[in-house]
């Protein structure tokens, strides 16, 4: 108990460094907007409308939060800084609580009824696709579980050596053809070996950029149609990864795969290297897709799943 209980503590202390900057960022400039005002009155919404914004939550999910805040301000008639951040607590929680898609993922377990559990990783070059990977099949051994990787990302011969360095690294087995083999033959070969193998979970990366939508969706469609060849319900799960240092840029990429494949799952990353971390809070709201993972840190560790309560406490703290 004494053990877990320190694993939940240093997880703790991973995600509040890793929002530091976004803490440091929101706090600072709500301390300014509240300068001298005795409530929260049309001027303070209006700073905290831009703030909300600079801060990536996004337009619409901004909306959302400052009418609810309007509402309970002229109810309650909130004076100062302090209950300005429990109201602005109160009602992200209270958003994010709604979208309880999300909700139950505590660990990094795998259904029992499915084995093994097949992951297709999308997303663009430079987002920390590869390193998630890692980090994910680092998670996944630590749990117990047996990992085979698929280098489908067969467009680019640095995709596939970064995921046999990190397969060496996390000593899990990898199927790999080197460049321009065919990902969909690669894909078959891996989900036979794991099941030759009787793994636990497989991890498939596809390319991070075709020339256009639509080749990326008949390529991702390839990959599904013969992944189900082998495992009929493959994949299980289609996790979409996004940068969360690059904010808006970050919402453009979910509506573009959104369009070309049907993601289940999104990991965030690099949420320590920014002050945008209020991306999750608009991509979770906007897209009604689980955000499941988020990356905190360059550590294997602080890639953790997304957990709404303690996300919230942590950038409140």
């Amino acid at each position: 108990m004494a053990l877990f209980g320190l694993f939940n503590k240093e997880k703790k202390q991973a995600l509040d460094e890793g929002l530091s900057k976004t803490k440091e960022s929101l706090f600072g400039k709500l301390k300014r907007a509240v300068v001298g005002k005795s409530r929260v009155d049309e001027d303070v919404l209006d700073e905290l409308e831009q703030i909300l914004i600079s801060s990536d939550v996004g337009v619409a999910t901004t909306v959302k939060i400052i009418e609810r805040i309007e509402k309970r301000a002229s109810k309650d008639k909130y004076v100062n800084t302090d209950e300005l951040n429990t109201l602005l607590k109160d009602e992200i929680a209270s958003l994010l609580s709604e979208n309880r898609i999300d909700d139950g993922y505590s660990n990094f377990d795998l259904p029992a009824s499915q084995k093994p559990y097949v992951i297709m990783v999308v997303g663009v070059n430079g987002v920390g696709k590869t390193t998630t990977i890692g980090k994910l099949s680092h998670q996944f051994k630590k749990a117990g579980k047996s990992v085979v990787l698929g280098a489908a990302d067969t467009f680019r011969a640095a995709a596939v050596e970064q995921l046999k360095i990190w397969s060496e690294r996390v000593g899990v087995d990898i199927v790999e053809k080197g460049m321009n083999a065919d990902p969909g033959s690669v894909a078959f070969d891996t989900l036979n070996s794991a099941v030759a193998k009787g793994a636990d979970v497989v991890i498939i990366d596809t390319a991070g950029r075709l020339h256009n939508k639509i080749n990326l969706m008949n390529e991702l469609t390839k990959i599904r149609n013969v992944m189900k060849k082998v495992i009929p319900d493959a994949p299980h799960e289609v996790l979409l990864v996004l940068d969360g240092s690059t904010g808006q840029n970050a919402f453009e990429q979910a509506k573009q795969f959104t369009a070309a494949t049907d993601v289940t799952a999104l990991a965030i990353t690099k949420l320590d290297g920014t002050a945008k971390g209020g991306v999750v809070i608009g991509i979770s709201d906007q897209f009604k897709i689980p955000v499941k993972y988020i990356g905190v840190g360059e550590k294997m560790e602080d890639l953790q799943v997304f957990d709404k309560k303690e996300f919230v406490d942590s950038l409140f703290t």
